[in-house]
């Protein structure tokens, strides 16, 4: 079968841009894995292709299967639409914690599953044609035709979105059916506030597939990120189906065809050549120890090796405040709001985080950490003692050379945050034009 050649053009988060010229049935997966190759990225799965309607101010994350020539063809012609390439973290995390995405307060499962659910089940329920599960809760929405918004109680089943009449009644004739997805996708409001006059930042809506500009739109509003996170998940699920369990899983399996560790892996141990003679650490602990000793070492030398001018304790601490700058998870001079946005926009999940400069003190730096969806900023804070500059979140209990040392402490060590550090917050690869 032959198909024809088309162009598009995918922005990424500096709104640099890159046309591709793909064939008509792309899918989103393989658009990803074509700029993770020109762009030399690393593919952790969590690269993704959303969807962008400046115009109304909505966006979506276009799922592995779709077909991108597909989602354009429902573009205007004259319009600023746009396709983006970046990460996002929480894509699939439902599938591996679900119970953080479903809480138990907003989700009915049929009676055959008598109460209670583990993290499996409860995923189960969604893929099973069989099992009816049922989320509800109070949404603001928007009244059609009209600048207010109202407080409804809403319940969404596998048949559709339905508002309740009467209260937080789910008897039949007390139902209003809103809408169902077969023809429609969910989006995540940009600016509700400002564009909708929205009553929370929590926005979202259904948009039906045909329908170009605002006036078709389902506005709804979650009073917190966890209830929307909630609504969108569960809508893509009832959506896709075991469709988005396939997308999750396929990249795994490419991985895991042999379950066997290598030779080469089996034949890496921990080794002491300290002594006289050389040994095999066997103890985990010092064999940890040990390797953090020797990187320490080596980023010493290194320091030494980078700032031929001054005195050694100069040089490690001006070669220390450069070397971080080289990483992907710091990102130069951007503010609180910018750190918040890029987070949200890469995954609410446990773990996400980056570092940044602190705006209101221009010799301390801001670990930006994402936990229980909401994002927390720690301050940390230089020390000078003996000549010797160290950084420390923690008051001066922990202390680190530089922020390399910091981060890697952290991603290995819950320490004094809320937990360890897991998905760095990529800055912006730019993408050549």
């Amino acid at each position: 079968i032959l198909f024809s050649l088309q162009v598009i053009k995918v922005y990424n988060e500096d709104d640099t841009s890159r046309a591709l010229e793909v064939p008509s049935d792309i899918t989103a997966r393989d658009v990803c894995q074509l700029l993770i190759l020109r762009n030399h990225c690393i593919d952790d799965h969590s690269w993704t292709l959303f969807e962008h309607l400046a115009r109304i101010g909505i966006e979506r994350t276009i799922e592995d299967h779709e077909s991108v020539i597909g989602v354009q063809s429902s573009w205007g012609v004259e319009t600023d639409d746009r396709l983006y390439f970046r990460k996002n973290y929480a894509k699939y995390e439902f599938f591996k914690k679900p119970l953080d995405f479903f809480p138990e307060h907003m989700v009915s499962i049929s009676s055959e599953t008598n109460g209670i659910l583990n993290h499996s089940q409860l995923v189960q329920t969604f893929l099973s044609t069989s099992s009816c599960p049922e989320i509800h809760g109070f949404l603001h929405a928007k009244e059609q035709g009209k600048k207010t918004w109202k407080k409804i109680y809403f319940v969404l089943r596998r048949s559709g979105l339905y508002l309740s009449n009467k209260g937080t009644s789910k008897e039949p004739r007390h139902l209003q059916f809103v809408a169902e997805f077969s023809d429609s996708d969910v989006y995540t409001l940009l600016a509700g506030r400002k564009k909708y006059r929205a009553p929370t930042d929590y926005g979202f809506c259904i948009k039906h597939n045909k329908s170009g500009g605002a006036r078709g739109l389902r506005l709804l509003c979650a009073d917190e990120e966890r209830s929307r996170t909630c609504w969108v998940t569960a809508i893509r699920l009832l959506k896709y189906g075991m469709q988005l369990y396939q997308n999750f899983i396929q990249p795994h399996r490419k991985q895991k065809v042999s379950p066997v560790r290598s030779i080469s892996e089996n034949s890496l141990v921990a080794m002491d050549f300290s002594g006289h003679q050389s040994r095999v650490i066997e103890n985990p602990t010092e064999a940890l120890s040990v390797a953090v000793e020797e990187g320490l070492s080596w980023r010493r030398k290194s320091c030494l090796r980078l700032n031929p001018q001054g005195g050694p304790s100069t040089q490690g601490s001006t070669s220390n405040l450069v070397l971080h700058r080289t990483h992907p998870w710091f990102h130069h001079k951007i503010s609180r709001d910018e750190a918040h946005k890029l987070i949200a926009q890469q995954g609410l999940i446990d773990g996400v985080f980056l570092l940044r400069d602190s705006q209101s003190n221009p010799k301390t730096f801001v670990l930006s950490l994402c936990h229980a969806q909401k994002i927390k900023h720690f301050q940390i804070v230089p020390l000078e003692e003996d000549g010797e500059l160290f950084f420390t979140l923690d008051d001066g209990h922990t202390r680190f050379i530089d922020l390399i040392q910091l981060v890697e402490f952290y991603q290995l060590n819950k320490g004094v945050l809320p937990c360890q550090l897991k998905h760095h917050c990529a800055r912006i690869a730019r993408i050549a034009l």
